[in-house]
């Protein structure tokens, strides 16, 4: 039997609370993923992958590294406006992400929840692009936020591939702490960006997308 033929690991258990998040196996990386989409994140404590494809939003890669315990966040606005009609229910993992403020918060929490401290974690940050130069540049409002939501908590980044004008896909080993981001400077279609305009026009209901549009690059 060749290496290429032997049997894949079993799925690791998924956290409760995130049951709702896709997950596969990657044959590429011979690994169990996770993909997130726009508000949404996902935290493991297993040695999963964690995908996401960006383009104005901002990621934020975040993970103890002593205990390997960590996950990502995919948001599309800095904070939730002092108007705003949402109405958040009772599970975070499904509605923490729509804007900075929360995503960061509970990833935080949910990943101290499950073993990690504060003084061990490790930041990460990506996206921001400006897909569309005729909008207002959110990309940049999310890349000011993250940095100083990270500074008021006393948390420093120790790696950021932000801003510019092309979109991202970015692979994230939460217990090795790698990351892997393509930048994607020709887009195959209009996904990221019309998925990224419905969603900031319907920000609080919940994210839907091309499940299979990560897999086009």
């Amino acid at each position: 039997m060749s290496i290429h033929d032997s049997p894949r690991p079993v799925q690791p258990p998924v956290s409760a609370g995130f049951e709702h998040v896709n997950r596969y196996w990657d044959n590429v990386h011979k690994v169990w993923a996770a993909k997130i989409l726009p508000g949404e994140f996902y935290v493991s404590t297993h040695g999963e992958m964690i995908v996401t494809v960006l383009g104005s939003c901002i990621s934020a890669c975040i993970r103890d590294k002593v205990r390997g315990i960590g996950g990502m966040n995919h948001f599309m606005l800095p904070e939730q406006g002092e108007h705003s009609s949402d109405v958040w229910g009772s599970n975070p993992t499904t509605h923490a992400s729509r804007y900075g403020n929360w995503a960061m918060e509970y990833l935080i929490n949910e990943i101290i929840k499950r073993g990690g401290k504060r003084e061990n974690l490790e930041v990460k940050l990506f996206g921001g692009g400006q897909m569309i130069a005729s909008m207002s540049d959110i990309g940049q409002r999310n890349i000011l936020f993250a940095y100083s939501y990270l500074q008021n908590e006393g948390l420093s980044v120790a790696a950021s591939d932000l801003g510019d004008v092309f979109a991202r896909k970015v692979l994230y080993f939460p217990d090795t702490g790698s990351a892997k981001v393509r930048r994607i400077r020709q887009l195959q279609n209009d996904t990221i960006i019309e998925r990224e305009t419905e969603y900031r026009k319907q920000v609080s209901k919940p994210a839907v997308t091309d499940a299979g549009s990560i897999d086009l690059f």
